[in-house]
């Protein structure tokens, strides 16, 4: 459903086709092969993407004149582009990858499962101590088989529920009242009567991977696709309910279908959705892409996915990491810590960018607690802020997050549009995951 996960090309980890294809990486960093150093300074390369490179470029002025001795270049190599580079290098030993990567949280778990000698080890270089500066539940997705931390945490996306005031105050709908989706749902049936719009929009048939609703009840439940050592957790009992809330939303003609090409984009813009489940980069790009709704819109906390449950969840981010084929490790360290764990530094990234920061003293400065006037002057970024400040529980994505996407995707089709039992549909994804992969369900 969000621009932030379904741009991405699911992951192929698959080091033996790689090399079977005589796949080599694009570029070089002058690693020479795989043998990498400890190199101090130097010129070294970053590879992100989009307004994210562009952030990284406005750091590299006071970097360089801070740390004479390296200089910093930023390739936007971009996305998704930059998975299969860094795929294809990490699997050629890493030859020809930048000293410096720019990884998601739906890859980074996968590199460290398949190449867990391919990122530099961080904590070595010092960065255990700057581990309890940024927010829970993101520093163990750094950490290697060896407990090594192998990235720092960048960006952050905790969980929010935009919705159209307007639409609200013509149904007579409280936002104050909606604690959980069960009272969402109560209130669907008004909302639509009052304004034609359908709560929210998603894939029905899964033409593309739609699966972003889905994996955020089950992580407002703590829950994903598999627990925190790689157990299955597909049919578990917050996976099924997170598929029975989807079923009554669509059962109640609570659900627009997005299949197509920019068609939720497209009844956003028509004004035919009432709500969108989106994390914190979705607060520029609604009044970006939007501007004629300013003043509609605004944001609350996302409604549990169980009454009295937890309404908070990170459901992505992204980190910086180093080669450990790089020449120059120490000053492709001393880069990311410079980007990451200074407030200034981390707020100028933000500014140009949107990458909202993973780093807590960050939101200190003003503009986290600022009036927003496309939200009516609502302070969206402090209820982000607040949200984080419940913390949230690490999610796992492993190296087979691909596999276990698309089996959610055909289950949560065949409840759609045929009618399946999601608790069913799920037992039967779950145990078709455990004999692609080999990995154990949990009980």
């Amino acid at each position: 459903m969000s621009p932030q996960l379904t741009r991405r090309r699911l992951l192929q980890l698959a080091t033996a086709s790689a090399a079977g294809l005589g796949l080599t990486a694009c570029g070089d960093n002058g690693a020479g092969g795989t043998v990498g150093a400890d190199g101090d300074s130097g010129r070294i390369t970053v590879w992100s993407w989009t307004s994210a490179a562009e952030a990284l470029r406005g750091v590299v002025p006071s970097f360089e004149r801070d740390n004479p001795g390296i200089r910093v270049e930023v390739q936007d190599v971009g996305e998704p582009a930059i998975w299969d580079k860094i795929t294809v290098g990490l699997a050629a030993g890493g030859k020809g990858l930048a000293d410096v990567l720019h990884i998601g949280v739906d890859y980074l778990p996968g590199y460290l499962e398949k190449f867990p000698d391919g990122l530099a080890d961080l904590s070595g270089l010092g960065a255990d101590r700057y581990q309890s500066d940024f927010v829970q539940g993101l520093w163990p997705t750094v950490l290697g088989k060896d407990k090594a931390a192998r990235a720092l945490p960048w960006e952050v996306n905790p969980l929010g529920l935009f919705y159209r005031q307007d639409y609200f105050d013509k149904a007579g709908v409280d936002p104050g009242a909606i604690e959980s989706w069960d009272d969402l749902i109560a209130a669907g049936p008004r909302i639509r009567s009052a304004t034609g719009a359908r709560l929210l929009g998603l894939d029905k048939p899964g033409t593309t991977p739609d699966m972003d609703f889905f994996q955020n009840l089950m992580q407002l439940q703590g829950a994903f696709y598999f627990d925190q050592r790689g157990r299955i957790t597909l049919a578990s009992t917050e996976a099924v309910q997170a598929l029975t809330l989807i079923k009554r939303l669509n059962d109640d003609g609570l659900l627009a279908d997005t299949a197509g090409q920019g068609t939720g984009k497209r009844l956003l813009a028509q004004g035919k959705l009432a709500t969108s489940p989106d994390p914190a980069w979705a607060v520029e790009y609604l009044a970006d892409k939007f501007p004629d709704q300013k003043g509609k819109w605004r944001v609350m906390q996302p409604p549990a996915a169980v009454a009295g449950g937890g309404r908070s969840a990170i459901v992505n981010s992204t980190y910086l990491a180093v080669a450990a084929s790089s020449r120059r490790r120490r000053a492709a360290w001393r880069f990311i810590e410079y980007a990451l764990t200074k407030p200034v530094e981390i707020n100028r990234m933000f500014a140009s960018g949107g990458v909202f920061p993973a780093l807590s003293a960050a939101y200190d400065d003003p503009r986290f607690s600022a009036p927003h006037p496309y939200y009516g002057g609502q302070k969206v970024l402090k209820t982000f802020v607040d949200s984080l400040s419940y913390g949230s529980e690490a999610t796992n994505f492993t190296g087979d997050y691909a596999r276990a996407l698309k089996l959610a995707s055909d289950a949560q089709s065949r409840v759609l549009v045929k009618g399946a039992d999601p608790a069913a549909a799920l037992r039967e994804a779950a145990e078709r995951l455990a004999q692609q992969t080999g990995r154990q369900q949990a009980v």
